[in-house]
């Protein structure tokens, strides 16, 4: 089969098209006909050698082939949607059984693989760790790129009373807008607690979800009110915020917790009812998933360029057959 893999650590230029042999299902695995392959900032950092330990990492020596999500057919004709540690950036795959769901009908494959890992995200962060609740503000920073664009749109089915996204420019903050919405302002952290409360009537918030980190996530702590939760999922500004002091979050009754969906892919597998049902609100037109650039196998080096650069808005898709 074709594949992109990588023999040594390094950039997305290692990144190298092969000719190797087809992969083997073993017990409790499906060998999948890949339609279509998600790119991940994971990808960049297993080849990068930043993944080679815990949860999710994957294993074996090199060469290796990147890659964790597909969408593809089954032997049996099933078209179906996995998650895998490696291996996706191929024209077939090797999936666990308990990581394979089957599509519903009407939803395309670069929907599918952006509720995977940005949809799942977007739903534990809002249901599981900031529990929310019918009529709570939310605040969604990135509210224009995959996982935000996905957690604006559940916090508007999960009943939020009002949602706040933040972005960087006109055009994205418009976007957020037409996502569902209430407002949509600078993101940045200098104003950033004046913005977030003119933009709740004055009120303190409920709920933040950020993926920035630094001191954006230092400011989004004033915004908070009684009994108020921050949930941090990434740190794209790649600053580390300032040190939290629990006293702090006792006398202003606030909570900080943390969401990585990898630990629980692999505890719990990534079917389930979550992602059963984020893929029906996609079926059903309730969802939107962002879907963004399709590029050929041989061109992942280009897509994995592009996401680091931030040319690119939504999910990026490997066409292995195109």
């Amino acid at each position: 089969m074709r594949a992109m893999r990588y023999e040594r650590f390094g950039g997305p230029e290692v990144l190298r098209e092969a000719w190797v042999a087809d992969p083997v299902a073993g017990p409790g695995e499906t060998l999948v006909e890949v339609e279509a392959s998600g790119v991940n900032f994971g990808d960049i950092k297993q080849i990068a050698g930043q993944h080679t330990e815990g949860p999710g990492a994957p294993d074996g020596p090199l060469p290796r082939i990147p890659g964790m999500e597909v969408v593809g057919r089954t032997a049996d004709g099933r078209r179906v949607l996995g998650y895998l540690r490696q291996g996706g950036y191929a024209t077939k795959a090797v999936v666990p059984d308990r990581d394979l769901v089957e599509l519903p009908d009407g939803v395309g494959a670069g929907e599918a693989l952006a509720v995977l890992v940005q949809g799942l995200t977007a739903w534990h962060v809002l249901r599981s760790v900031a529990r929310i609740r019918p009529g709570e503000s939310v605040v969604v920073h990135a509210a224009a790129g995959g996982t935000g664009s996905l957690a604006v749109q559940l916090a508007r089915e999960f009943g939020a009373g009002r949602i706040i996204a933040t972005a960087s420019s006109q055009e994205k903050r418009a976007f957020a807008r037409e996502l569902g919405a209430d407002a949509a302002i600078d993101g940045a952290a200098e104003g950033y607690r004046e913005r977030v409360l003119e933009a709740n009537r004055g009120q303190p918030v409920d709920i933040v979800l950020d993926a920035i980190g630094g001191s954006v996530l230092d400011a989004a702590l004033g915004t908070l009110g009684p009994l108020g939760r921050l949930v941090t999922y990434g740190a794209s500004s790649r600053q580390a915020a300032s040190p939290l002091a629990p006293e702090r979050l006792a006398v202003d009754n606030i909570a900080v917790a943390g969401f990585w969906l990898i630990p629980l892919l692999v505890r719990e597998g990534a079917g389930g009812a979550a992602l059963d049902a984020l893929l029906g609100l996609t079926a059903r037109g309730r969802l939107r998933p962002l879907v963004g650039a399709e590029y050929g196998l041989a061109q992942a080096r280009e897509a994995q360029e592009d996401l680091l650069g931030r040319r690119t808005r939504g999910k990026l898709v490997l066409l292995p057959h195109g």
